[in-house]
């Protein structure tokens, strides 16, 4: 429910703070007062068109402020909390907008600054307003849809159409996306089937270029590789002048001059080190020498298979790599057209299952709305009827979707509310054929039915009792008081029998303060409420008469409460 509200700088609002409870609250006073500003502070809360002449002469912002309190299974929580603008276990909205005759207009959700698609996204699902002029709800066809839904307690078996219609698209989708491959390769098949067998004769190995590459340069210089290694091992090992003769040499002075000084021994370590490790090396250097060898029918073939290589690469990918890649993935694709057929025929048979999947829920789904709607029907006939509307002819169409979509995500069906204000006259889309007050007092009887399964927390109703009187006032004061047992209702009003019958009344009156016109908005006393009443029953001059007839009409309304409760 909408707890408080706070507005400055709003139209002939200043400064306004106002608490809200919970049941059926009246707002009354003099034509002119500010009453409806009350109720555009709250269109714009959540989500409403803005406009700088709505701020206040001489300010340069208009700031207004809400917040709400809402059932802790409520979606809108759900909602929130999935974009991180409230938190699990938290209850409380609080929404603020300020507009700005710069145009720099800011909005805040819960102190968070958030855009105002949110706030529109929220309003349907927070607060519900009607006037004369702009029932919103209830009046596009996607509401009516929901509320039928809603009424005939279908939503199970909707999800059900829905999980069932969405993984039915899945494979729809599925197959058109695999129908199209199939045919774009197999428009390209014969050249996949060349570029794999070219790849595939090719027979290229991972880290062949490199070690090509590695290979050539010995059988270019084998020649002046083996006269060097020839010369390297002869100065290592060849003769009295070899490096390991030399060093043998060495050795045996070492070991003499050992045996006179012992502190030489260290220096035998080196060279005993030295000549292990050099040895190896003049192994190598032979086995080297001996593996050197002019062969230019290898070389030939080298350069061959680095050339082939070099312009497959530039062809398919840059390296040796991308062919290898791409050589896969070719095989992935003709391995995908070879069993092309067999994957088709399977998704074409998962895409039938869903399809009947869809169409038996689908089908289970239209025949309850049209059972819900008959009961819609009669109880909002019944509900106009009490409102003296008799001679109107109300109507709930389930119709068929038309065209190329036998399906969508709700059902196979559109829903339509439909009226008539004459005998004899066709049923036409309600939002065309109501006047105001018409549709003002249909807007009520349906928001009576739907009581129960609406989920919006906070209803606004601005007016919708003008051009009634007498008994109908009295039942629509009473239905609108009947739904602040599901809902928190406000309502502007003129009429003393829709202000008697509410649970809080509240009075919104001008003042003149400094030259400057004010509105403030109060909560009446008991005593306050009755003369309230008793101006709105005589008018200008209020009689003796007028106050008894007050006191009577807020005492006979609570007793009345008091036996329904």
């Amino acid at each position: 429910m909408l707890t408080e509200l706070r507005i400055s700088n709003f139209g002939v609002i200043e400064q306004l703070a106002v608490r809200f409870g919970s049941g059926f609250i009246v707002l009354t006073g003099e034509t002119g007062a500010g009453k409806s500003l009350l109720i555009d502070a709250v269109t714009l809360l959540v989500g409403g068109r803005a406009s700088v002449d709505q701020i206040r002469a001489q300010a340069e912002e208009a700031d207004l402020e809400a917040a709400f309190v809402l059932p802790p299974d409520h979606p809108i929580l759900r909602l929130l909390q999935s974009k991180e603008f409230s938190h699990p276990g938290e209850t409380d909205i609080v929404v603020r907008r300020v507009i700005s005759r710069t145009g720099r207009n800011r909005t805040y959700l819960n102190g968070n600054l958030c855009p105002v698609h949110l706030l529109e996204e929220l309003g349907g699902a927070l607060v519900d307003v009607h006037g004369q002029h702009e029932q919103q709800s209830l009046l596009s066809a996607s509401a009516q849809l929901e509320s039928l839904d809603a009424f005939g307690r279908l939503q199970t078996l909707r999800q059900d159409y829905q999980v069932a219609y969405r993984a039915w698209q899945e494979r729809v989708d599925e197959l058109a996306t695999v129908s199209t491959q199939i045919v774009q390769r197999r428009e390209r098949e014969d050249l996949l089937r060349f570029q794999f067998q070219e790849l595939a004769d090719t027979a290229v190995e991972a880290g062949e270029d490199a070690r090509l590459e590695q290979e050539r340069p010995r059988l270019m210089h084998s020649q002046q590789l083996g006269d060097l290694s020839d010369q390297l091992h002869q100065l290592l090992y060849a003769g009295d002048q070899g490096v390991l003769s030399l060093l043998a040499s060495g050795r045996k002075l070492l070991a003499k001059m050992e045996t006179i000084d012992p502190t030489t021994v260290e220096w035998m370590r080196v060279v005993d080190d030295a000549v292990v490790p050099l040895r190896d090396l003049a192994d190598q250097v032979r086995h080297y020498r001996d593996q050197v060898e002019a062969n230019p029918a290898r070389l030939m073939e080298i350069e061959q298979r680095l050339d082939r290589l070099h312009r497959l690469s530039k062809k398919y990918g840059g390296s040796v790599d991308a062919m290898l890649a791409l050589h896969e993935s070719l095989r992935i694709q003709l391995a995908q057209l070879d069993t092309a057929e067999t994957q088709l025929e399977d998704l074409a048979r998962a895409v039938d299952d869903g399809a009947r999947r869809v169409g038996e829920l689908a089908g289970r789904l239209s025949r309850k709305r049209v059972e819900a709607a008959k009961k819609l029907m009669m109880q909002v006939t019944k509900e106009l009827s009490a409102l003296r509307m008799e001679r109107t002819h109300f109507g709930v169409e389930v119709v068929p979707l038309t065209g190329a979509t036998t399906y969508a995500q709700t059902g196979q069906d559109s829903v339509e509310f439909v009226f008539s204000a004459n005998p004899g006259e066709p049923l036409k889309p309600l939002a065309k054929v109501a006047s105001g007050g018409e549709l003002s007092r249909v807007m009520l009887a349906l928001k009576t039915v739907l009581a129960e399964s609406d989920r919006v927390p906070v209803l606004i109703f601005d007016e919708v009792d003008a051009g009634v009187g007498g008994a109908v006032a009295e039942v629509m004061g009473t239905r609108l008081r009947d739904l602040s047992r599901h809902h928190q209702v406000l309502c502007v009003t003129h009429l003393p029998q829709v202000g008697s019958q509410a649970h809080a009344h509240y009075l919104v009156e001008k003042q003149v303060r400094q030259q400057r016109t004010v509105t403030q908005v109060r909560l009446l006393t008991e005593r306050e409420r009755e003369e309230e009443v008793a101006r709105m029953l005589a008018g200008v001059t209020v009689t003796k008469s007028a106050r008894a007839a007050a006191a009577e009409m807020i005492g006979g309304a609570k007793e009345r409460r008091a036996r329904s409760d």
